[in-house]
């Protein structure tokens, strides 16, 4: 391996993990970006280059890229590597399948926390301890009284199987007695 090639790998590798972090993130823009470079510096045809183009692909999928996220998984069902084949098959499946309606009401709505940044921490640390302390303790609600039971109402004759059970129980110890 050259200078140049250890150096591209090394490249690629810290592409990559940037790719991935800025995926795993939500910050799926980025993260196709880093991911596009990282496949670049590496063989598309190698077993990295393949993984990276798996993760490149979700990238796709997760920005509405959805034409290009099929047509790179159509692309890794030929990659030489047989686990990134299988895998893409997969995500080809999932990718082609019909998309299912929605209702609104279905659905909730995150709110966009992506404006924040670090100098916001503080502030939102304050809060959080100020919403703590403001916090009244919670009552126990009272629970009803369960209504009396009226025994009038309720079957209170012997019940005739707990006596033929009783002497089947009988019998069948006596038996165990009789044989030992």
């Amino acid at each position: 391996m050259t200078v140049d090639n250890a150096d591209n790998l090394e490249l690629a590798e810290i592409q990559y993990q940037a790719g991935k972090d800025a995926f795993e993130r939500g910050r799926y823009r980025q993260s196709v970006e880093c991911l596009e470079k990282a496949v670049n510096l590496v063989g598309r045809s190698s077993r990295l280059g393949g993984e990276m183009q798996i993760w490149l692909v979700n990238a796709y999928q997760a920005t509405g890229q959805s034409l290009e996220a099929i047509a790179l998984c159509e692309e890794l069902g030929k990659h030489p590597d047989l686990k990134t084949r299988k895998q893409s098959r997969r995500i080809l499946y999932i990718l082609k399948a019909p998309k299912l309606k929605t209702r609104p009401e279905w659905l909730t709505q995150i709110p966009d926390l992506s404006s924040l940044d670090d100098a916001d921490a503080d502030n939102q640390i304050a809060v959080r301890s100020r919403k703590e302390t403001s916090k009244r303790p919670v009552r126990p609600r009272p629970r009803p009284e369960p209504e009396p039971i009226d025994l009038s109402q309720v079957n209170t004759k012997d019940n005739g199987f707990i006596w033929v059970a009783l002497v089947a129980i009988g019998l069948a110890i006596g038996g165990l007695i009789w044989l030992s």
